[in-house]
């Protein structure tokens, strides 16, 4: 008799939720490549939040930039949360607008990174211009597209890549950094900026985000090589075929860690703050996890993704920021605030 007994009770429970069903909306402020992949995931959001509760949600999307997306919020845009391209922009909303709190990274696994990336090379079938490695975009009459630094985190992760390339070709051992003299130190980063330099003069032109870069390289026609995500890389070539495109990996690239987070003032405004966090708790889920790499982001759990999937990505020796440049709020600094590094080598 236990198990009709337990049935109506299932039963009971399942009309009292769906009696009390609600209709939520969130917001999710993204930067340009997760688009493709967030259309796919918030499908099955919505699937498993309806099932485990009965409310419907409305999952709106936001993309462009990864600075100007920052930008939009600090602006008052109403994002409930922002899955944006690298750390510091989501500071720059904490400490601008106070809608979450300055330790925001701490409140979700792996930096709040359910995915990682990194920096890759795409070029023209055949690569008819050789491009192999970082020295070879820098060499004259090649035309090099990458975004602007100062709207794109993408960008960002671009020219420190490079950067990183250059210590780690002079010095072999980037741990050496924290022990070399300020002599050498200052020897190292004059090369670096020298290589920065040769690079960003083969940049025919700055779009603002890297999706607009990825359509200037591959709609447009333009250019030799296109430093992209390795999702953007990937995307291309599933789009428009590999009989137009292949991806170089460089030998050294950067361990991009795209985070997330609930913009807390916000969502507790709407009330939706226990679906918002559940949202992005779902990144990290066996769902989640195998959409990021069917979308050739690098899932940190890559027991859940399937093995077809995690052996497209390419083993390379990727650095981290804190490793070289200190962590993100010193490397904004230093490099892409106004009259930074960038702006120095841009405008010269």
């Amino acid at each position: 008799m236990k198990q009709p007994i337990f049935n109506i009770a299932m039963l009971i429970l399942s009309v009292y939720l769906f009696a009390n069903a609600r209709t939520i909306e969130l917001l999710n402020v993204s930067y340009d490549p997760t688009r493709e992949f967030y259309k796919e995931f918030n499908g099955e959001f919505i699937k498993y939040w309806e099932k485990k509760t009965g409310d419907k949600i409305v999952l709106n999307q936001s993309h462009g930039g990864a600075g100007k997306q920052a930008r939009a919020v600090i602006d008052g845009l109403k994002a409930d949360v922002v899955t944006l391209a690298l750390a510091y922009d989501i500071d720059a909303i904490a400490e601008k607008t106070g809608l979450l709190p300055a330790n925001w990274q701490t409140r979700l696994p792996n930096n709040s990174s359910p995915y990682t990336s990194t920096i890759v090379f795409l070029v023209r079938k055949g690569n008819p211009k050789k491009i192999r490695d970082w020295d070879d975009i820098v060499k004259p009459g090649i035309e090099v597209i990458t975004p602007n630094p100062k709207t794109s985190g993408g960008a960002r992760w671009n020219h420190l890549a490079a950067w990183g390339y250059v210590l780690k070709k002079e010095l072999g051992d980037l741990s050496k950094l924290k022990s070399i003299d300020l002599a050498k130190r200052e020897t190292v980063e004059k090369n670096a900026y020298e290589f920065l330099g040769k690079l960003y003069k083969n940049v025919p032109v700055l779009d603002a985000g890297a999706r607009g870069a990825t359509n200037t390289f591959v709609q447009r026609g333009i250019g030799d090589v296109l430093l992209a995500w390795e999702n953007e890389a990937f995307l291309s070539i599933n789009e428009l075929g590999s009989n137009k495109f292949e991806i170089v990996v460089p030998s050294v690239s950067i361990l991009a860690e795209p985070p997330v987070t609930v913009v807390d003032k916000n969502a507790e405004a709407k009330g939706v703050v226990d679906v918002a966090g559940e949202y992005l708790n779902y990144l990290y889920s066996p769902v989640g996890q195998r959409l990021a790499a069917k979308h050739y982001y690098r899932p940190v759990h890559s027991e859940h993704a399937d093995p077809v999937d995690v052996k497209r990505f390419p083993d390379v020796y990727r650095f981290s920021v804190d490793e070289v440049f200190g962590g993100w709020k010193k490397a904004q600094k230093n490099h892409f605030d106004d009259n930074g590094i960038f702006d120095r080598i841009y405008t010269k």
